[in-house]
Formats: structure tokens, sequence, C-alpha cells
């Protein structure tokens, strides 16, 4: 299939560049991909550019933006392939949504706000969705995303119910509550119901703090991670595996290694 070659490409040119790929004589491993198996590249991709995004990285952040758009393309195109829809659709789709719900920018409706655009949003959200009830709601939060982030997202929604707790005091007594129950499981099963239930009630205490779970969660991994290189640092000094020592003098040198010169170093 002709192609012309330029110092500049457009979204119309990507959407020729995949057509050709997918075409007969294109690529034999773009041509076998499907939705699904696909599926992992498209999450990475995602990732990829939210990493480049936390790096405040805008070279990086250009380029997986553009990865992320290739797979927006091929799963369009797949799509298209098979009579169901195609990428304008798809824009057609996203241009009106946007429109339908900023009627304070394209319609007559007044807002004081960002808090009454949100209520304006996710009431218009519900509409259009004919979500008749908040458990619709509650339901219709993609089960694909990471447990922690669907989580705050459902104690989100339930709060616009009314169905949340009054402050983050409140909050943190119920995890207070749910982690004596863990601790008072008898059988397995009661364990993991109950330590589910103690995770939930976590990013409820979060949530209600004003912080996003998520991120939270990101940052003591992290600074997890950080302490233990100090800490096998120190012991590897000495001449000495960690597996060779008992938890007692792992302690030691975990607690040591979080202060350096009286600061903590992470």
């Amino acid at each position: 299939m002709k192609f012309e070659f330029r110092e500049r490409y457009g979204i119309d040119d990507l959407l020729k560049i995949m057509e050709i790929l997918r075409a007969e004589n294109g690529c034999p491993w773009d041509r076998e991909q499907t939705h699904k198996s696909i599926r992992k590249d498209f999450i990475e991709e995602v990732y990829e550019a939210c990493e480049a995004i936390d790096a405040e990285d805008s070279e990086l952040l250009r380029e997986e933006l553009g990865d992320v758009l290739l797979q927006v393309v091929f799963h369009a195109r797949i799509e298209e392939e098979a009579g169901r829809f195609t990428f304008a659709d798809s824009v057609n789709d996203v241009c009106k949504k946007l429109i339908i719900r900023h009627p304070h920018v394209f319609g007559d409706v007044k807002v004081k706000d960002s808090e009454d655009v949100l209520r304006n949003w996710n009431d218009i959200k519900q509409q259009t969705k004919k979500q008749e009830t908040y458990t619709e709601t509650l339901k219709s939060v993609s089960i694909a995303l990471p447990a922690l982030m669907r989580a705050q997202k459902v104690g989100k929604r339930a709060e616009r119910a009314g169905m949340d707790f009054p402050d983050e005091m409140s909050a943190l007594q119920s995890l207070e509550s749910e982690i004596a129950e863990v601790k008072a499981a008898g059988s397995p099963e009661e364990k993991v119901e109950e330590l589910g239930d103690m995770l939930f009630a976590a990013v409820n205490a979060v949530r209600l703090a004003g912080y996003d779970a998520e991120e939270l969660l990101t940052r003591a991994t992290d600074k997890f991670i950080g302490r233990f290189e100090k800490t096998e640092d120190m012991i590897r000094c000495e001449g000495k595996d960690m597996r060779s020592l008992d938890i007692n003098a792992l302690n030691s040198y975990w607690e040591s290694a979080k202060i350096k010169g009286g600061q903590e170093i992470i």
C-alpha cells in the first residue's frame, strides 16, 4: 500500500498507518492482534504516561501520550474492520459528551465554582446513562480499576446518596472497629472477610481525610523500599546477610536506617 513519507504527520496519517499495518500485506503481528491480546499493552501505556506526569517530564509525556493514542487507534481499527464503529465515531461521541456535560459553558446553566461543575457533571452523567438508582451508579464503577481506586470511587459515589461518615474521625473509628473484628475472627474464611472490610474502611478513612488512597499507598511503598535499601546497605557494610539475622536484629537496623544524624532520612 502506497504511503507518502514526510517530516511531520497528523492524526489522519496515524489512522492510515494503522490501516496499512492491519491490511493483508501489512505486518503479520499487527494483523493477529485482538482487543484482548493488546489489552495489557493499553494499561501499561497509560501507566507509563502517568509515570511521566509524576516525574514532570514533558518530553517523556509527549512520547507516552503518543503511545496511548496508538492504542486508541489500534482498538478503533479492529472495531472498524468488524463493521461496528470507527475512530471518528468515538471522537463524535466524546465531543457530544463534553458539550452535554458542560452546560455552564455551552448552555445557559450558571455555576458558582468547580463543586457545582462536578455536581452537574455527575447528575447529567446519571441521566444520560439512564441510571435510576444510586446503586446503579456504584455498580457502574469499572471493576477493571485497581482495587484501591475502585473502592475510593465507590465510597465517593455512596456519599452522594448520603451514605457516608460525617467526618474523618468517624471513618477512623470505623477502621479501628474493623481491625478489632479482624483480631476476633475465628475461621480463615471469617478472617478473609474481615481483612477485606478493614481495607475498605482504610480507604474510606483516607478519602474522608481528603487524600487519594492509591497515591498514598504508592508513596508508602516507595518509602518502604527506600528504608529497606538503607537497612540492607548497613547490614552488608558489616559483612552480614539479612537472612542470617533474626527479626529483632533486623528491626534494630531498620530503626537506625530511619534516622541519620538525628534527622529522618525518608
